[in-house]
């Protein structure tokens, strides 16, 4: 009897170790799953090829959140290792139109699936090539609509307010007075026409309409009622019609063949002396020469451009003396005179 009730007080005291003993294990045996589970991802996680890490590359806390997808190898690493590198390469990510996507790289890919641009733009990918190798080209449309639309107007305030020449003249150590010359023009009240009302002319006319501008624009497809009211926006039905009626001209097009030379000596000629030509599309769209040319005359009043082509200008480009080049912003208030 004693021998009975020592088995079941022993019984009673073991059975929470051995639950307690029992989850331990449970969990370590959890763990360990998770662990070759992940050994096991990571075995399989694609390789992508990559331009560069930092400088013009990609920022490195950006390449941690890559390497938690891919494998990853930059575009120097890559040419040096074709070996071993060539064969497993299943995603190329294009960052700022680097690496080139060009034939010859495309040719040492045989395993590339995807094409990644990281950026909305695809105007430097030969799309109809990469697809015939049976390679997907994706972009990030809508990314940076609202940085984007920030620079638009940002340039079109610095333009009309002289406010990178003033700068200029206020930190000139041989400065002695303030001309009141340059105080520029207005902005509220002014009319601003907007060349492709996309996602980022949509948001353009947004910020415009918070500097109680009145908003013109010009698109391939009208925009529907609803939208037009919310932003006080009024449809043109053609691009001549917006030239001649705006104060500023914002161009926000993709570049097309259509839109490349967009705006030239003729399209420049229909605008007011006192407009400024806002582009942050592409430089492209605009004829650089033309441009000059009606800066240099005074057929407008003024350029503001985040984009030029190439990029960055020569440093001997004609275009420079008319266009303040500031990092990849130029804005300038230009007279015949300068």
């Amino acid at each position: 009897m004693q021998s009975l009730c020592l088995a079941r007080c022993i019984r009673s005291l073991w059975a929470p170790a051995q639950t307690n003993l029992l989850l331990k294990l449970g969990k370590v045996q959890k763990y360990v799953n998770c662990q070759l589970q992940h050994s096991k991802t990571m075995e399989n996680k694609p390789w992508a090829l990559i331009s560069e890490i930092g400088a013009l590359g990609y920022p490195e806390e950006l390449i941690d959140i890559m390497m938690k997808r891919f494998h990853v190898v930059s575009h120097k690493d890559f040419l040096q290792n074709l070996q071993l590198y060539s064969p497993k390469v299943q995603v190329l990510f294009c960052w700022n139109t680097s690496p080139t996507v060009e034939p010859s790289l495309l040719r040492l890919l045989p395993s590339l699936k995807v094409v990644a641009n990281g950026g909305a733009g695809i105007n430097h990918l030969d799309v109809p090539y990469i697809n015939s190798l049976g390679v997907k080209v994706t972009n990030t449309p809508g990314v940076v609509s609202s940085a984007t639309a920030d620079i638009a107007l940002g340039l079109l305030l610095a333009s009309a307010r002289d406010i990178i020449t003033s700068h200029q003249i206020a930190v000139d150590p041989n400065t002695t007075s303030l001309p009141t010359s340059m105080m520029g023009v207005d902005v509220t009240g002014s009319t601003m026409g907007i060349v492709g009302m996309g996602d980022i002319g949509y948001k353009i006319a947004q910020r415009g309409r918070g500097f109680e501008m009145k908003i013109l624009y010009y698109n391939r497809r009208r925009r529907n009622v609803k939208e037009e009211q919310a932003v006080g926006a009024r449809y043109c039905q053609s691009l001549d019609e917006l030239l001649k009626d705006s104060d500023f001209v914002v161009l926000a097009v993709n570049l097309t063949p259509e839109t490349t030379g967009l705006i030239g000596h003729r399209e420049l000629s229909l605008m007011r002396s006192t407009a400024t030509l806002v582009n942050i599309s592409r430089g492209q769209v605009v004829d650089q020469d033309a441009l000059v040319d009606a800066l240099r005359s005074g057929t407008i009043r003024g350029a503001a451009l985040d984009v030029t082509y190439p990029e960055p200008l020569p440093r001997s480009d004609r275009t420079i003396p008319w266009l303040l080049v500031i990092s990849v912003m130029i804005v300038d208030r230009c007279q015949s005179n300068t």
